[in-house]
């Protein structure tokens, strides 16, 4: 008879080294695997009770260490890591590849005309919102007038640059109005991801010491996590949209797209596709998702009283969101 699994197994920290790249990017091309979308909700709840089963020392019959860890990234992929809350399926980061195959090759493909701008640019910034607020750190709620001012403000300026970037570009190179979307996705990550979480910007997120011990809430660390991601989300773009345009410029003079028009949108779809599969995990293990900063980076007064209750603590620890 098997031996049970042990239950001293850290599965609060993901299965692979953080402190390198490489160990997470192990982590996060399992996080944004894309098959994890297609998980029923029995799936879920069976991963939800192994995994809160197993905080409490409980080890399920016959669980293996493999299935564990199975089960921990079934878990992840779908719960919120400070609220414990299931997310919405298309702000998951699992589905952050078929969604934005999907908007941003159409945005590509439909850029030349101001109905299509205004459209693909309003999916666009409605679908950022959702993962916006879906990935976003600490456990307090956000309102309804925060989420709005958000939204609106996001949309205006992605619009606003695209149209603007468009006027520019008439005259210039077909080439270089390729690259008009991701002027206007960088742009709005700039405005949109600051406004969706600007609550932590105002009331700060929850940090802790080496061992999860809470020690209080820091706009300073809010501020070093939302920078972080937003250089994350503009690389994560990149790739899906730098690439397509020069080989849909040198595709499209070609007799089969002369002949077949309408294969452009899929062909451009699965292009961004087959680079977002890459460059969505590797974008979000830039910088390890349990962030840090010295003590002495701190509001003063925040200093103050962690130099005061715990003295030893030099660095502080928070999830930074995605």
């Amino acid at each position: 008879m098997a031996a049970d699994l042990s239950t001293s197994i850290n599965i609060k920290e993901p299965r692979w080294d953080q402190s390198t790249f490489i160990g997470r990017a192990k982590h996060f091309f399992t996080v944004t695997d894309p098959r994890n979308v297609l998980l029923t909700n029995e799936q879920l709840s069976h991963a939800h009770r192994i995994i809160t089963d197993y905080r409490k020392g409980i080890v399920s019959p016959g669980l293996t260490e493999d299935e564990l860890w199975r089960a921990k990234y079934v878990f992840d992929s779908a719960f919120h890591p400070d609220t414990g809350e299931k997310m919405i399926l298309i702000g998951r980061m699992s589905a952050q590849v078929p969604m934005n195959m999907t908007i941003t090759g159409c945005m590509m493909t439909f850029y030349k005309t101001t109905p299509a701008v205004l459209f693909w640019q309003w999916i666009n910034q409605s679908f950022n919102a959702i993962v916006n607020y879906t990935n976003r750190s600490g456990d307090a709620p956000i309102t309804v007038s925060q989420l709005g001012t958000a939204y609106v403000s996001a949309t205006t300026g992605a619009v606003a640059t695209a149209l603007g970037l468009n006027a520019l570009t008439k005259h210039i190179s077909p080439l270089i109005g390729r690259f008009v979307p991701f002027a206007a996705v960088a742009a709005a990550n700039c405005i949109n991801i600051p406004l969706m979480r600007q609550r932590e910007l105002q009331h700060g997120i929850p940090i802790t010491d080496e061992n999860d011990n809470r020690l209080g809430e820091s706009t300073k660390a809010a501020q070093q996590a939302i920078s972080q991601v937003v250089v994350s989300r503009i690389l994560m773009a990149s790739p899906g949209m730098a690439i397509p345009p020069f080989l849909m410029n040198h595709l499209e003079k070609k007799a089969f797209l002369k002949r077949f028009p309408w294969m452009s949108a899929p062909i451009q779809v699965s292009l961004v596709g087959f680079c977002l599969v890459f460059a969505t995990p590797l974008c979000c293990a830039l910088f390890p998702q349990k962030s840090s900063m010295s003590v002495s980076r701190l509001e003063p007064e925040l200093q103050e009283k962690i130099r005061t209750s715990h003295p030893g603590v030099e660095r502080v620890y928070f999830n930074k969101g995605l």
